[in-house]
């Protein structure tokens, strides 16, 4: 069979792509798969690395104010309506399959048109526009959280499934992890990372916390590709010298290792970090982003918090003797840090690959 996926961006919309992508060829070794994404999202480097080929289209969102720039958003629109009609003609695929991004608009709707099978993913607690109105044109909607189902019309489409993760994220334990990030494993392990972009208000508060931290601390931040030169210019500008229990990098390819040795992790709530986070059982300090459409990084953290895995801040309230006040308070108390940990494992969705998979079988 033949499998198309539209999806783009970020990496919370590109990874659950490529966790079904794999399971597909785990039970189904001759089928083909093709990706469909825009030219500048994180997909252009994240698919090609995974082995699938990608071909691009032109995406725009919509601005909610109406400008010239919405005249232009709609000539692109039709653009990429036509890209995508004609990738669909030449590819004919069996089943296209959308994990988000603004690639998925034309994609999924020229899909659903056409009579092709269609399927939509959505990651996140509170759904996302595109997929509230894709969701009257696909056969089926896999939603991540149960507080999802409640806003779509057509619940009868709706299956709860969870959110695919990377089987790669269990092959490694603390020790490895540790070893294979250059730490020591006698001492606890703070991760901060703000997503594939970074986030600047996480960098510059764990710049600062790494001043106030006691020796027997060590600090992993990720500061994100497009933050990791500001981070730097601050660092040299406090004059800050880094120990070498302190490793800044702007961006990790093998999360694998980071969950494993993590003894919390401070991040946005995204709902794939979440995902993985709750699958590895790792404790979390997050702060959900308020620059994301409907604040639905507030909507997915509120679920862990609920759960007793994670505790929230919001941007607004976040200061480095806060954090730094929170993380000393989780590492003092080893019976409150493991309760989160369970709790975390208790609420995790590890098989949601292989639950879309089977999804997309009954309806074919």
């Amino acid at each position: 069979m033949k499998y198309l996926f539209a999806g783009g961006g970020t990496g919370g919309h590109i990874y659950p792509a490529i966790a079904i992508a794999k399971e597909i060829l785990k039970n189904e070794k001759d089928a083909q798969i093709l990706f469909v994404g825009t030219k500048k999202g994180l997909e252009n480097e994240l698919v090609p690395r995974e082995g699938f080929e990608l071909k691009t289209i032109t995406a725009q969102g919509f601005k909610r104010k109406l400008s010239l720039d919405t005249l232009k958003t709609v000539h692109k629109a039709i653009i990429g309506l036509k890209e995508a009609n004609k990738i669909l003609k030449e590819f004919k695929p069996d089943v296209v399959i959308g994990t988000g991004g603004y690639v998925c608009g034309p994609v999924l709707m020229m899909a659903a048109l056409r009579g092709i099978t269609t399927l939509i993913h959505e990651q996140n607690a509170f759904p996302g526009l595109t997929n509230k109105i894709l969701s009257r044109f696909v056969k089926v909607v896999a939603v991540s959280f149960e507080e999802s189902v409640k806003y779509f019309k057509n619940k009868e489409k709706v299956v709860v499934t969870g959110n695919p993760i990377r089987k790669e994220l269990f092959e490694t334990d603390r020790l490895e992890g540790m070893k294979r990030l250059g730490f020591s494993p006698d001492k606890p392990l703070v991760v901060s990372v703000g997503g594939s972009r970074g986030a600047e208000k996480i960098n510059f508060i764990m710049v600062k916390l790494i001043k106030m931290k006691n020796k027997n601390l060590q600090v992993l931040m990720i500061t994100g590709t497009n933050q990791y030169e500001k981070v730097l210019e601050k660092i040299k500008n406090d004059n800050l010298n880094l120990e070498e229990s302190v490793k800044i990098i702007p961006y990790c390819h093998n999360m694998e290792d980071v969950y494993a040795a993590a003894d919390i992790m401070v991040c946005r709530a995204g709902a794939i970090t979440l995902a993985e986070i709750t699958a590895k059982g790792v404790a979390s300090i997050l702060v959900p982003s308020p620059y994301v459409a409907n604040n639905h990084q507030e909507y997915n953290a509120r679920v862990l918090e609920r759960a007793g895995a994670a505790y929230v801040i919001l941007e607004k309230d976040l200061t480095a003797q806060g954090l730094y006040d929170k993380i000393n308070y989780l590492l003092n108390n080893s019976s409150v840090l493991l309760g989160m940990k369970e709790n975390a494992k208790k609420i995790s969705k590890i098989d949601a690959a292989e639950k879309i998979y089977k999804l997309i079988k009954s309806i074919t």
